[in-house]
């Protein structure tokens, strides 16, 4: 998967490139990439992936001949809709076709990508039209299959081998009559793994603070064909210093579309409000700053001093510098998956007191007996539908916090089975009902502490170092209030963040979520704790679930977007490559 994290502590973040961003006037508020994460208004980082298909043991539809097969390849929308995507060419008579046409899509982590293939005997009389023009309903149907994109690329091949079945008895039967099977091929496009990568430092950045120097940062935006401007990735923050030399960031090519295609690199002095001001910004693709490297010299930065048609500017002594460039091969998100690296799902439940009575209508635990999820629920089902795909026992560790368990103290780490030795579940119908017996077996209490819940998960994954097994682990924590162990979290993911462990925080309710986003490390200041250590890469993705349930992007799209890098951030930290070897299989006892 394309990536643009820096490999080291305090690098930037990462956005993809869909949603609409616009650039800043002169001293207005920076929207970058701060508030573009924030907004969730974006989908992330993504590859191209190619889908060869072939079939065998079709059905033989004509008389004196073989069938002479189509594959017509579908997405399957939220509404059950199929949307056709692509038609193969007809292969003439063979019942075991391999069909030439491919089929370049997207993959997106984040989302569920529901395939539908549709397999068809094209009648001699058709043979002469363009595929796209035929009428399918005058065909004759020879079966359909269906399966997800992710059960596809998390194949050690790659590939997906799935029973046709006949279209009347696909849905509503049990036991649907086979009609042969097709196979469905998934390749990465090369352009997904080639990276560039760029160390930038600029030179006399002008003040604007009126005691000290400025603490300035990076964006890195691309423009699109429509003229919009995206943000692509940041660097870190450097406090206090007019020459600054930022850590590498990485830019994938597939990303930006060509070397030749124009970019944008805001500098902007960093401010705690997010109002941050910008320093100077220059236009320019990347076959123009591997010039900049080879020949050593830098580029004046400029200032916009008007808006509307006759844009006018300011050429400032400012400059940046391209301190090295070079292009690579780097291994993708994919290619993980492939040699045997799976995401382990683990959930942990606030159960504090101020989520309000169980029993009554108002509580964020009520559970409605129309069956409608409430936001616990709801996000557990979301993000533990796309995980599911990425580990093949489906055994999750789940937790409770800030409860008090029958004839016992309050526990801010239960397991949600009420088992007393083994903290897993099987399955999200295991967590459903996990939960759903917690909330009978438990009284709500508090207060509401992260530390012993982000230590137990980080147990796991240390455990699972130890033990040389390839998984990377996330742990969602679902909570309606305030911390109070703000700097004992700190610690526990300053620890945390050397393992194979990402947290996403989903925040239900109404309250302040601020010491959330401080968690969050978005907003330029690293983790540390109170030994002094820094944390050494950003683990953390923080959602409040009122921010995103009125827009186009899903809870599960704003959480899990950035978990791709910091899986890849992780290896590159750890200098793990991807291997095809056989890997172990443990359980995990809490």
């Amino acid at each position: 998967m394309g990536n643009c994290c820096s490999d080291v502590a305090g690098g930037q973040s990462a956005v993809g490139g869909t949603g609409i961003y616009h650039g800043n006037q002169a001293n207005a508020p920076n929207e970058a990439v701060d508030a573009f994460l924030k907004s969730r208004g974006y989908q992330g980082l993504y590859s191209q992936i190619e889908l060869s298909l072939s079939a065998t043991s079709l059905r033989d539809r004509d008389v004196l001949s073989k069938s002479d097969p189509m594959a017509v390849l579908y997405s399957k929308e939220k509404d059950g809709s199929l949307k056709e995507l692509s038609r193969t060419e007809v292969v003439l008579n063979s019942l075991n076709p391999k069909w030439i046409t491919k089929y370049t899509m997207a993959y997106y982590f984040e989302t569920v990508q529901n395939l539908v293939f549709h397999v068809y005997d094209i009648d001699t009389q058709f043979h002469n039209q363009d595929v796209k023009m035929l009428k399918l309903e005058e065909q004759d149907f020879l079966g359909e299959a269906s399966c997800i994109l992710a059960q596809i690329v998390t194949k050690s091949d790659r590939s997906l081998t799935v029973d046709l079945v006949c279209g009347e008895q696909s849905s509503g039967q049990a036991h649907a009559q086979k009609f042969g099977k097709l196979t469905v091929f998934a390749e990465e496009s090369i352009s997904s793994k080639t990276t560039v990568e760029l160390r930038l430092r600029c030179s006399e950045l002008e003040s604007k603070d009126l005691f000290s120097k400025s603490d300035p940062f990076l964006v890195v935006s691309k423009i699109t064909e429509s003229g919009i401007v995206v943000p692509i990735c940041k660097t870190e923050v450097i406090k206090n210093d007019h020459s600054p030399i930022w850590k590498a960031v990485f830019l994938n090519i597939q990303q930006i579309g060509s070397k030749e295609n124009p970019l944008i690199i805001e500098c902007y002095d960093f401010n705690s409000n997010g109002k941050h001001s910008l320093l100077g910004k220059i236009q320019k693709s990347l076959l123009d700053l591997e010039k900049l490297h080879s020949a050593g010299i830098g580029a004046n930065l400029f200032v916009p001093t008007a808006m509307g048609p006759k844009q006018e500017s300011k050429v400032l002594k400012s400059q940046l510098f391209v301190e090295s460039y070079s292009e690579k091969i780097q291994y993708t998100f994919l290619d993980y998956l492939a040699s045997g690296y799976e995401l382990n799902f683990m959930v942990a439940i606030d159960f504090t007191a101020s989520n309000g009575n169980p029993r009554l209508p108002d509580s964020l635990h009520y559970i409605d007996p129309s069956g409608r999820p409430n936001a616990y629920q709801r996000a557990i089902l979301d993000v533990a539908e796309v995980l599911q795909f990425y580990d093949t026992d489906k055994r999750f560790p789940a937790w409770g916090f800030g409860a008090r368990p029958i004839d016992g103290p309050v526990s801010h780490c239960f397991n949600l089975n009420g088992s007393s030795s083994y903290c897993e579940v099987e399955g999200i119908q295991g967590i459903m009902m996990a939960y759903m017996s917690a909330l009978h077996n438990v009284s709500l209490a508090g207060p509401t502490l992260f530390g012993p819940v982000i230590t137990s998960a980080a147990h796991i994954a240390s455990q699972s170092l130890t033990n040389n097994v390839r998984k990377y682990f996330v742990l969602l924590i679902i909570t309606d209030g305030v911390i109070t162990d703000l700097q004992e979290t700190k610690d526990a993911l300053v620890q945390a963040a050397d393992l194979p462990l990402s947290i996403l925080i989903v925040g239900v309710g109404g309250a302040d979520f601020e010491e959330m986003e401080i968690l969050d490390a978005d907003k330029g200041e690293s983790l540390e704790s109170t030994t002094g250590r820094i944390a050494v890469r950003d683990i953390v993705q923080f959602v409040p679930l009122r921010d995103v349930q009125n827009g186009d992007v899903s809870v599960v799209q704003s959480l899990l977007a950035e978990l791709p890098s910091q899986l890849l951030e992780y290896m590159r930290f750890r200098k793990i490559q991807p291997t095809f070897l056989s890997y172990k299989k443990c359980t995990y006892i809490c």
